[in-house]
C-alpha cells in the first residue's frame, strides 16, 4: 500500500485581545492586518494571554522617514517573570503597514473624519503578533438601538428554532 500524504491545516490564528464594543459602536468599513512593534516582554506577557485593546485606538504622526500609524493606550501589563528592564504597559507602540495603507488610512482619517479602531490581537500561523484595525464611523444612538434590536431578535429566532425543530 502506498503511503498517503496528509494534507497540513494551517494553524488558526490564536487571538490574544478583542475589542468587543468596537462593532457596536461603530460601522466598520475596510479591514486590514498591521504588524506592531514590541520589546521581547511585551510578547512574552502577551503569550501569558495579559492584553487589553477595548479602549485604545490608532493614531497617524509624522516621523522621520514620513508618516507613522501608532497604537495609543493599548493595555500590556508587565511581564510577570521580568525584571527592572520590563516594559511600560501603556506605551505607544508603532504599527507597520505598507506606505499605500498609511496614505488611505491617513486621508480617510483627516478629509472624511473617520476613525482606525484595533478589532483583535493574534499571534498568526509563524508566532508574530498582528493586529487587525478598520477604518471605522462611529453610529449614532439611533444606529445603536437598531444593532441592539437586531441581535436580540437574532437570539430569539435561534431559539424558536431549536425548540420547534
Amino acid at each position: 500500500m502506498a503511503a498517503q500524504k496528509k494534507k497540513k491545516e494551517a494553524p488558526a490564528r490564536q487571538q490574544i485581545a478583542a475589542n468587543k464594543r468596537a462593532r457596536f459602536e461603530y460601522k466598520l468599513d475596510d479591514v486590514i492586518e498591521a504588524g506592531i512593534v514590541l520589546t521581547g516582554t511585551e510578547v512574552k506577557a502577551l503569550r501569558e494571554g495579559k492584553a487589553n485593546i477595548a479602549e485604545s485606538y490608532c493614531s497617524p504622526e509624522n516621523g522621520p522617514n514620513g508618516a507613522e500609524f501608532w497604537l495609543i493606550n493599548a493595555n500590556i501589563p508587565e511581564y510577570s517573570g521580568g525584571n527592572r528592564e520590563n516594559h511600560e504597559p501603556k506605551r505607544p507602540r508603532k504599527l507597520l503597514l505598507s506606505r499605500r495603507q498609511i496614505a488611505n488610512l491617513t486621508g480617510a482619517v483627516e478629509r472624511k473624519g473617520f476613525t482606525v479602531v484595533p478589532l483583535k490581537m493574534v499571534f498568526n500561523d509563524r508566532g508574530l503578533v498582528k493586529l487587525d484595525i478598520a477604518l471605522a464611523e462611529g453610529k449614532q444612538l439611533h444606529d445603536k438601538r437598531q444593532t441592539s434590536k437586531d441581535r436580540d431578535w437574532g437570539r430569539q429566532k435561534q431559539r424558536l428554532l431549536r425548540d420547534r425543530g
